[in-house]
């Protein structure tokens, strides 16, 4: 008996000592060309939903990501889509964003999916979902504008459209603490943004801007144990790097951190001061002092939502699908490419009445193409382009308006931001 205790004494501290990490999980799922994973959602531990953007298709687990089933794809909805963000007002009612002109909802689990067609007007892209309570839900977008915000208060049957343009040119994430309190985060003219409102949205105020011209908070958390945190993924420009931005009095005051890559997007804490960041050219790089230092966890690529359901137990979407656990999963790990930026050739430089350019797609992709000056001041919207299939495309655009310089052309397409500096004679 003494000798069996001896030996049981150290494995219980060492099952004790078990420290959770990220793993991949999605060797179940269907991933043509290594397509972002763009959303996932849990409702719990077990149930979940998953979201690839330019494959677009859904996937749905109820065993913790361990197996997944395909719901729906572009082939059943008839067309190319590029699917954003998934989330669930309960196991049965969810919500599906598309870049597509179509909100998609749900009442059966995921099973079958259907086009909401009573919102007016008809928003360009939903790049944001958030539910709250019992039947409130909130959208927001685009992040190629216009800014807006719809909101439903009975389980996404009828829809309020309000217009942000006073606010903001460009929305991504929403995050409300109630039916009433909540975010929006995205840019206006003078950089990225979070706004604020206590009234359901009536009214909005800034509660903070990079004050950088073209940066985009892209992602935000609020600490589930402290509502007065609040994390920021700041999406930069050439030549800076990304940030983390991180408030402890619910907005006051703010402090920023650098991130390890210019086009940061995914933000997850699991306490005030450990935490991960990613984005389209990076996997999970660790914080364990709040964001003054970061460590490369050499796992994952091209990350855009990191989904946290307590101290021990997160998903993510990447170019896989992540789990945060102290199990260790078996399973595979997937091919994961990183995503090369797109080939762009400039059919002349410097230039003097006309911009023009090819540019390579090697998927089906969903491009934007933004103008800036040489100090990343953004300028103006030159096009919005959704490509089908795998193609090499020529844009022309006029620049007489333009003052002799340098300036920067920003691709913002699945792959990535780019800039490709180009000078107007």
């Amino acid at each position: 008996m003494l000798k069996f205790t001896s030996y049981i004494i150290p494995l219980l501290c060492f099952i004790g000592n078990t420290q959770a990490t990220w793993q991949n999980i999605p060797n179940s799922l269907t991933n043509q060309s290594n397509q972002r994973f763009d959303d996932v959602f849990f409702i719990n531990e077990n149930i979940g939903w998953a979201a690839n953007g330019a494959y677009a298709a859904v996937y749905k687990t109820i065993n913790g990501g361990l197996s997944w089933t395909e719901q729906l794809t572009e082939t059943q909805l008839g067309g190319n889509y590029y699917f954003r963000n998934i989330e669930f007002l309960n196991e049965n009612i969810g919500f599906l964003g598309t870049l597509n002109n179509e909100l998609l909802k749900t009442i059966d689990g995921g099973s079958n999916w259907s086009v909401v067609s009573n919102i007016t007007p008809i928003p360009p892209a939903i790049c944001g979902i958030e539910t709250s309570g019992d039947s409130t839900v909130y959208g927001c977008g685009a992040y190629f504008a216009p800014a807006f915000v719809i909101k439903s208060t009975d389980n996404g049957n009828t829809w309020q459209y309000l217009d942000m343009s006073s606010y903001a040119n460009a929305l991504v994430e929403v995050v409300f603490l109630n039916e009433n309190t909540g975010f929006v985060s995205g840019r206006n003219d003078n950089g990225g943004i979070i706004l604020k409102t206590t009234d359901g949205g009536t009214s909005w105020s800034e509660l903070y801007n990079t004050n950088t011209p073209g940066e985009y908070v892209w992602k935000m958390q609020v600490l589930e144990n402290n509502n007065d945190v609040i994390f920021g993924a700041v999406s930069s420009v050439y030549p800076n790097n990304g940030s983390l931005i991180k408030t402890t009095d619910a907005g006051l005051n703010w402090s920023s951190f650098d991130a390890p890559e210019t086009d940061i997007q995914a933000v997850g804490f699991i306490n005030e001061n450990k935490g991960w960041m990613g984005g389209h050219t990076t996997g999970f790089y660790e914080t364990n002092n709040g964001g003054l230092s970061w460590t490369n966890l050499n796992i994952g690529n091209n990350l855009n939502r990191i989904f946290i359901i307590n101290s021990s137990l997160a998903f993510a979407g990447g170019t896989s699908l992540y789990k945060y656990t102290e199990e260790t999963l078996n399973l595979e790990y997937s091919n994961e490419e990183k995503r090369n930026q797109l080939n762009l050739t400039l059919m002349q430089n410097p230039v003097k009445t006309l911009l023009e350019f090819t540019i390579e797609f090697p998927f089906h992709d969903n491009l934007l193409i933004e103008l800036y000056d040489i100090d990343g001041k953004f300028i103006k919207q030159l096009t919005r382009d959704r490509l089908s299939t795998k193609t090499t495309k020529q844009y022309s655009f006029s620049v007489e308006d333009l003052n002799s310089g340098t300036y920067l052309l920003n691709l913002h397409s699945n792959t990535g931001r780019q800039f490709i500096k180009f000078i107007k004679e």
